[in-house]
């Protein structure tokens, strides 16, 4: 059995050492999922629902130990770390489109012949999960496929693995059937073993793109269907009548909110020529007077470190690499005393000058970064924001909704904003379905309906 550490981003720490489960714990695993899976989806709908409920109310009593961990796992300052709230809210909305999913529906019938479609559980769903918002991604990993039949193998990032004792502890506190929701620590070759052994119906990953696509390799041959929320490069273009206040204010979120670790957080900016100069005025400003590099700890910290050191080095040397072919950077990094070579605290950082000849132009960053371009007009902002090999989403800021929704058309993204950016909507299907994104939708009722298959009856009555 092979152990691993969490180093604390935060001060470089030991934050726990945890075991890999070796193969007898994981074969324990899949025979109690095998077992219980048939006896979950027979379960009366409703009865599903209050069953899982109990949990999720389970899991929001350790909302305060939970965020510690958050913070100290993977850096986010502690003012932003309870993602419970999200998980409550996006739970309860997921009820009613799981009753729509799975409502029988009936087919034109005859005399003697009925018809009708009814939605079943696929079975085993092994859900993988990312780092970078450990908490609130449980609600499309755990709770939805639950509601719909499915019976769970969660599998947590090991940046963040101590999240999964906490998913555990509250299946035992709610006294949920065995078998149905299991919280285990995998090495990268057992969890794609996993897949290769059929006997998983479901991956539902949250990851990165190389993530992705290791396992779908893995299940290449089993038919094991998936769910994949990879990797994003999110482009944002400002016309010339963009509200420039509100643009700055919101970017400031969208592109160093949670120290730019976030799928869909604004990766490229592309700003029309006739308000360039003026937007990069104000948005220097704000980033110098707002953007707030701290101790996770203290409440003025607007972001803390990155999830480790490789990171914050990968990170500097991308920004480095990009000067050295002509980008020009407008924050000082010598205004951030933490942000030191060797941490995993990178300052916050702006660029102009850059093109897409720069990899910090064309691949995922996930770091405090915003690249800015200045462009002539709608084609050519267009034409660069399609110019990726990423299509999670895309934003314009425009005062012309007409005409912003028209351009949002040629945008080739999963996801379209006009007026805002960086915000999973839970009323709304999420995911890449372009390019290097993934493949697959969660939430909305797309989402829920990637959960189940259809079994069609035709009956003759006599």
């Amino acid at each position: 059995m092979s152990n691993f550490n969490i180093i604390s981003p935060v001060d470089g720490s030991v934050y726990g050492t945890r075991n890999y489960a070796n193969q007898k714990q994981i074969s324990q695993t899949l025979n109690k999922a095998l077992k219980a899976k048939q006896e979950w989806a027979n379960t009366d709908m409703d009865t599903r629902f209050s069953i899982v409920q109990g949990w999720i109310l389970a899991f929001a009593k350790y909302q305060d130990e939970i965020a510690a961990a958050v913070t100290m796992s993977m850096g986010r300052p502690l003012w932003q770390a309870n993602e419970m709230g999200r998980v409550l809210e996006t739970a309860d909305h997921m009820i009613n489109e799981a009753r729509k999913t799975l409502a029988v529906e009936n087919a034109p019938s005859e005399d003697n012949i009925k018809r009708f479609i009814e939605p079943v559980p696929l079975g085993i769903c092994l859900s993988i999960c990312a780092w970078n918002y450990p908490v609130a991604m449980v609600a499309s990993l755990i709770t939805a496929p639950l509601y719909t039949g499915n019976v769970v193998i969660f599998k947590h990032a090991p940046q963040t693995a101590i999240i999964g004792d906490f998913i555990n502890a509250a299946a035992k506190d709610a006294g949920l059937p065995e078998g149905i929701l299991q919280a285990l620590d995998m090495s990268h070759a057992d969890t794609e073993s996993l897949i290769q052994s059929s006997n998983i119906d479901l991956v539902q990953l949250i990851g990165s793109t190389r993530g992705g696509q290791a396992v779908y390799d893995a299940g290449r041959g089993t038919f094991t269907r998936y769910g994949l929320e990879l990797g994003g490069k999110d482009p944002v273009y400002l016309r010339h009548d963009a509200n420039i206040e509100l643009a700055v204010e919101d970017l400031i979120g969208c592109s160093f909110g949670n120290a730019g670790q976030s799928c869909c957080s604004v990766e490229r900016l592309y700003v029309h020529e006739a308000i360039y100069d003026d937007f990069i005025d104000r948005f220097k400003a704000a980033v110098e007077t707002s953007v707030t590099l701290g101790h996770p700890i203290e409440e003025e910290t607007l972001i803390g470190p990155v999830v480790n050191a490789d990171a914050a080095s990968r990170i500097r040397g991308v920004i480095k690499k990009a000067c050295d072919q002509g980008a020009k950077t407008l924050i000082d990094p010598n205004n951030y005393a933490l942000a030191k070579e060797g941490t995993a605290y990178v300052a916050p950082q702006v660029l102009i000058n850059v093109d897409h000849n720069m990899s910090i132009m064309r691949d995922e960053l996930f770091g405090p970064v915003l690249p800015i371009m200045k462009v002539s007009g709608d084609q050519e902002a267009i034409t660069l924001m399609n110019d990726s090999d990423y299509g999670l989403t895309g934003a314009i800021w425009t005062a012309d909704t007409e005409l912003g929704i028209t351009l949002g058309h040629q945008i080739e993204a999963g996801t379209f904003y006009l007026n805002r950016c960086d915000h999973a909507d839970m009323h709304l299907p999420w995911g890449g379905g372009k390019k290097m994104s993934g493949i697959g939708r969660s939430y909305g009722q797309a989402g829920m309906d990637e959960l189940v298959t259809t079994k069609s009856y035709h009956i003759r009555t006599t």
